[in-house]
């Protein structure tokens, strides 16, 4: 039997695109490896699943560095508030929260999931699961269908939406990128991103699980800054995660192949260097007789208090009245400009997002098509387009996903008139 639209990959941009196009009347068949949709979407957002967020277009397409004028298009014809109004028509209440973030109320991944996949039944969307594919089809660049399960399957476009090559319990394991360069597409480089580093220093190792908020993160590539946040990291027993440090890991990742990368950590950002000086002179002052290390914990979260200790080189049990000039500005330097080189990000598994893929200059911005093949399309984390954490991940699935399908369904409309 042949189908009108064949899409690969049950993911939010697959789902997304499989009923756009099925709404608009095409006859769509969805295939996905796994034994059901949505794997990687049900876990996202530690289970909650930020969809989006609510900044203005200029500001989102930021959030993708160079790339993100690419998704202009897209964002004009589906963007933050069509897809809240998307969900919240469909029943699903979402909450926007700190940074704009969008989550479902219920706070439940799988309530998204079971939405898409009510909206393909709803448009008569064939599924079929565990459906691995091998190859596309293609005759005179123009797409004829798919092959892959023992099985060949006709079809007048295809759209891949095979994600990119993090989570691979999940499904995603690269397909993607393999069929666009069979097809003579160039991809580039996959690599991790908004995913966690390890760092050299073994002190790290005694802060694990130690969370800071209100901190300022500086990464330096060969002594220049190229990256400086504020908010939230946690320490692990390999290196640094939390957002601020999975948000410039991308830039950090690729800096990396060329440039040694370390990064600074002010815990004390709010104030300078004098001011906390001062704030120094006037702690050790009024806990005069009592212990260095004591005096720490009024300064520091307990988990960082033995790490202070030594690498300030003061003694633990020295009364603080007796705190020189010199060990204060050990402290004060330590305080706003914590130092650790990164050795390297964690494999490519635990990233939140693929950085890479499919060469956005080969990919019409319009229509999601590939220029050089007819009927074939490209969605999702496919494609060369990763933001930072935030829900901006997810808007470019969706949105991507919904001008594939819609341009996909217009495709095989205007072949059918010709």
């Amino acid at each position: 039997m042949k189908h009108e639209v064949i899409v690969v990959g049950g993911g939010a941009a697959g789902m997304m695109a499989a009923g756009r196009a099925a709404e608009l009347g095409c006859d769509v068949l969805l295939l996905e490896k796994m034994g059901r949709l949505g794997s990687k979407l049900r876990i996202t957002g530690k289970g909650r699943c930020n969809i989006t967020n609510m900044e203005d277009i200029e500001s989102f397409i930021g959030h993708y560095g160079v790339n993100g004028k690419f998704l202009r298009n897209c964002f004009s014809r589906f963007f933050n508030r069509d897809l809240v109004e998307f969900f919240e028509n469909r029943g699903v209440r979402t909450v926007v929260e700190r940074g704009k973030r969008v989550f479902p109320a219920a706070n439940r991944a799988g309530e998204i999931v079971e939405c898409l996949h009510a909206y393909l039944q709803e448009n008569k969307v064939q599924i079929r699961s565990g459906f691995t594919v091998d190859k596309i089809l293609v005759r005179e660049h123009r797409v004829y269908g798919i092959r892959g399960s023992g099985d060949v399957i006709h079809g007048d476009c295809v759209i891949l939406a095979t994600g990119g090559i993090s989570y691979p319990l999940t499904g995603s394991t690269g397909d993607g990128y393999r069929f666009a360069q069979e097809l003579g597409h160039h991809v580039r480089k996959p690599q991790p991103s908004l995913v966690p580093l390890e760092v050299s220093e073994d002190f790290v190792k005694q802060m694990q699980g130690l969370s800071l908020k209100n901190v300022e993160l500086t990464a330096f590539a060969d002594g220049k800054r190229i990256a400086r946040l504020f908010g939230e990291m946690l320490f692990t027993h390999f290196g640094v995660s939390g957002p601020i440090v999975l948000t410039m890991s991308g830039e950090v990742v690729r800096r990396l192949e060329r440039s040694r990368v370390s990064m600074s950590l002010n815990f004390k950002p709010a104030i300078n260097k004098e001011q906390l000086g001062k704030r120094l002179i006037r702690e050790f002052e009024k806990y005069g007789k009592m212990k260095y290390q004591n005096v720490l914990k009024h300064l520091l979260p307990a988990k960082a208090v033995d790490v202070f200790v030594r690498l300030s080189e003061i003694d633990p049990d020295l009364p603080a009245c007796e705190v020189d000039r010199a060990g204060r500005r050990r402290l004060t330097a330590l305080l706003t400009d914590l130092r650790f080189e990164v050795k390297k990000a964690r494999p490519i598994a635990e990233a939140i997002v693929t950085d890479g893929g499919v060469d956005l200059s080969q990919i019409d911005p319009y229509t999601m098509q590939s220029r050089s093949i007819k009927g074939l399309f490209f969605c999702g984390e496919v494609i060369d387009i990763a933001g930072d954490t935030g829900g901006y991940n997810l808007q470019a699935a969706f949105s991507t996903g919904y001008v594939a399908g819609e341009s996909a369904c217009s495709t095989w409309r205007n072949d059918k008139c010709m």
